[in-house]
Order: C-alpha cells, then structure tokens, then sequence
C-alpha cells in the first residue's frame, strides 16, 4: 500500500471514528495524549522558574514573574494561529474541503511571520517600559528586562511551535503531540540545568534555555509536515494569503489570544497592586501561586485540544447532538481529572510552594491566599471548555466576550478598588470572587447555545433537555 494511501486510510479512520464511536471511548482515546502534551508543556513555564528560584534567589524569581506574562503574548500568538488554523481544519475535515486543507499551512506561515516581525519590533523597542508596567523596579525591573528582551529574539519559534503543535492535535493526533512536547521538555530541562545551574547565567540563562526547547517544537514541526506525515496534504514551507482562510483563522483563533491577553492583563494589574500594597516577597510569592495555578489548569488545556476536532468535526458534518454531548462528557472528565492535584495543592501548600522557593517557610496568611486563589479551579473546566467550545462551532465570539468581559468588566474595577481596601488579601479575594461570577455566566451561555444547535438540528428542545 502506497504511503499515500496509507494516509488516507488513516484519515478516514479517524474521521470516522469521531464522528461515530460512542464519545465516552472517544474522549479517553484522544484526552490522554493530550493531556500528557499539555501538561509537558506546562513544565516548561515552572522548570524556569524552579530553576531561577533554587539556583538565582528570590528578586531573580521576582523579576522572572514580572516578565512571564509578557512573554504570553508570544504564546497568545502562536495560540491564535493555532486554535484558528485548527479549528479552521477540523471543520474542514467534517466537511471534506480539501482545498482549505491543503493550503492551511501555506497561510499559517504567512501569519507567523508577520505577526512575529511586529512583535520583535515593538517588544524589542518597549521592553523596558512594558516590565516597568507590570510593576518592576529597581533590580527586578532590570532582571525582568533582561529576561522579557531574550525572549522575544526567539518569539518565532515560541510562536511557530506551538501553532504548529495544536494543528497536530486538531487533526486528533494527540500521540504525535505529546512526543513533540516531551522531547522539547528534555531540552528545556537540560538547557537550564546547564545554562542556569552549572554556568551560572542566571535569568539570562533560564530565557535562552526556554529559547532553545521552543526551537526543538519547531524544529519537529517541519520535519512533521514537511515530511508528508500530517493527515492532510500540504506543503511545509509554503506561503499562501488566502483572505477567505486568513479571516477564518483570525475569527476563530481570537478567543484564544484574548484568552492569553487578558491573563496578561490581569497580571498587570495584580502586580501594580502587589507592589503598591505589598513587598518584593509578595510579587515572588505571587509568581509561583500564578505558575502553579497555571499548571494546575494544564491537564484542562489538554482536554480542550482534544475536544476541538471532536466538536468540530461533527459540527462540519452537522451532528449537532454529539456536539452537545462531547462539551458535556469533557467538562465533566476535566473537573474529575482536575480534583487529585487541587485536593494535594488545597491539602499541603507548604510542599507545592517550596519546590520554587525550597528555603522559605510560608506564613499562616500566604498558606490562606494560596487556598484562596486554588478555591474554584475545578469549576473553570466549564469556562475553558467554552473557550473550545463556541470556536470549534464556528462562533468566535462568545468566547472572546467571555475572555474581554473577565478581564475589563470585572478584574480591572476589582482590583482597583479591593487591595485598596484590604491589602494584598484583597487580590486574592477579588480573583475568587470574579472567577465564581464567570462560571456561572458561562454556564448560562453555554446553555442557551444548547438550544440552537438543537434546533438547527431539527431536534425539539423538551423543557428537560433546557435545564440541562
């Protein structure tokens, strides 16, 4: 058999698998590579961390977690073309469009180079400005800049690398996504060992370290798709400008870049109101909640990849019922699968916190922030699978209010007024309480999408099936 042929058959086979298997089986199938992918990922953002904290001291990891943020915008790019590009495919695929197929890749390079000069540019010229803005002074504003400026010299592989890594897994090859995740893992953990433990380089070491594993994703990344082993045809190195698939990327894609803009947006404001209100300490102590809270959310990111080609591909093939079914089974399957590591991190913070900071001992109220900031979030299985959710069927949206509306709406008067009032507690406070509100709001919208797809599928919407 040709390996042509080959391909097909495979894509066959798992279009069809989706489509019809029971979505139980389905889940488990695609869910625990991806899964495992995410969570790899994740690493990455502590193992700098880790690294700075244990090997640099606390104001390196202070200005480490001021800058993190802004090197999500990379991330919130790659994210973007990613989820766009997958998206865009998955629906493809449901509806058999080769054409869009076989030009994806040709427009997702376009946009990557496009989208990475502008960056480069105004990351590079606005460095210092834009640390200063998430409250950096003193030695950790330039710490922060040195390692905010490294980054951004390799924001085309961070950008590259991870769009391309979500393609794979939008083709439901979960597998092959986390083998290019843990072999980028490796890399990263062995170049900081050697960059930031044994020659000493310090932020600057942790950043190039970081550099150098997104480099690994994007080297894989050609290799995956110029060696013909993605389950569509196209060509690796192309370059296309089909407006038609470049709106459809951006469209789609754009509730994952406010998504990651607005976790920006966020830590801006939280650690102008930590420094105002509180110490050094609390801006690093902040930063490792903030990366272990992250993290925490990684096996639900994994679930998200794997439910984007499940609802799009049967939204493209208009079984809108297991549409329906698929956002309940995996919501359902990332809150179970979220309970173990919140009941150890809600149980023994003092363990979770001291793998960044081993030397420090975690005062009665920082212990109390910590369960504070971990309180709901097993419940964001809801919101994040929505993120996925309005997307994957062709409704960009809602997932875009959903990501502004958190941010701008409730964060920005929350913690302006909040920490005012009470302290660094109140940062703490504010982002429980925002995050109960979203929930529920998300649930409401999810629940009158619900019955629109089931109209639109010609099915009656009983009074039961609304409760739902």
């Amino acid at each position: 058999m040709s390996t042509i042929q080959q391909t097909t058959d495979g894509k066959e086979k798992q279009k069809l698998l989706i489509l019809n298997e029971n979505l139980w089986k389905i889940m488990y199938r695609l869910s625990w590579p991806a899964i495992i992918a995410m969570v790899l990922y994740g690493l990455n953002a502590v193992i700098a961390a880790v690294f700075v904290g244990r090997y640099v001291g606390e104001t390196a990891l202070a200005g480490v977690s001021v800058a993190y943020p802004l090197t999500q915008i990379s991330l919130g790019l790659g994210s973007l073309i990613g989820v766009g590009a997958g998206a865009a495919l998955s629906i493809a695929i449901g509806r058999q469009d080769q054409h869009t197929q076989q030009r994806l890749m040709g427009n997702v390079n376009y946009l990557t180079v496009i989208v990475t000069v502008v960056y480069m540019v105004l990351g590079l010229l606005f460095s210092t400005q834009l640390v200063s803005i998430m409250g950096g002074e003193g030695q950790t504003l330039t710490l922060g800049n040195s390692y905010f400026r490294i980054t951004v010299w390799g924001s085309f592989f961070w950008i590259y690398g991870l769009a391309a890594n979500m393609i794979v897994r939008a083709e439901g090859k979960m597998k092959s996504a986390a083998v290019v995740m843990g072999i980028g893992l490796v890399a990263d953990v062995l170049c900081n060992y050697l960059l930031v433990a044994v020659l000493q380089l310090g932020v600057e070491g942790a950043a190039w370290a970081t550099n150098i594993g997104m480099f690994v994703y994007t080297l894989l990344g050609w290799i995956y798709f110029g060696r013909g082993w993605s389950s569509f045809k196209t060509r690796a190195f192309a370059i296309y400008r089909d407006r038609a698939t470049l709106k459809s990327i951006f469209s789609l894609g754009m509730s994952s870049f406010i998504m990651n803009f607005m976790n920006l947006v966020q830590a801006l404001i939280v650690f102008n109101a930590l420094s105002k209100y509180g110490t050094i300490a609390d801006v690093a102590f902040y930063g490792v909640v903030f990366r272990v809270f992250t993290f925490l959310l990684t096996p639900i990111f994994g679930l998200m990849r794997a439910l984007q080609p499940v609802i799009g591909i049967n939204f493209g093939a208009e079984k809108y019922e297991r549409v329906i079914q698929s956002y309940k089974i995996f919501t359902l399957a990332s809150m179970v699968l979220t309970l173990p590591f919140w009941i150890i991190a809600m149980w023994n913070p003092q363990m979770i916190l001291g793998l960044m900071l081993p030397d420090q001992t975690f005062s009665g109220p920082e212990l109390m922030y910590f369960r504070i900031n971990m309180a709901v979030l097993p419940l964001l299985s809801m919101i994040f699978m929505a993120m996925t959710f309005f997307p994957s069927i062709d409704k960009g949206k809602p997932a875009a209010i959903i990501g502004i509306a958190r941010q701008l709406v409730f964060y920005v008067p929350v913690m302006l007024v909040l920490p005012r009032i009470m302290g660094v507690s109140g940062v703490y406070w504010g982002t429980l309480a925002i995050d109960a509100i979203v929930v529920l709001w998300t649930a409401w919208m999810v629940r009158k999408e619900f019955g629109v797809l089931r109209k639109s599928g010609g099915f009656p919407v009983t009074e039961a099936q609304l409760q739902i």
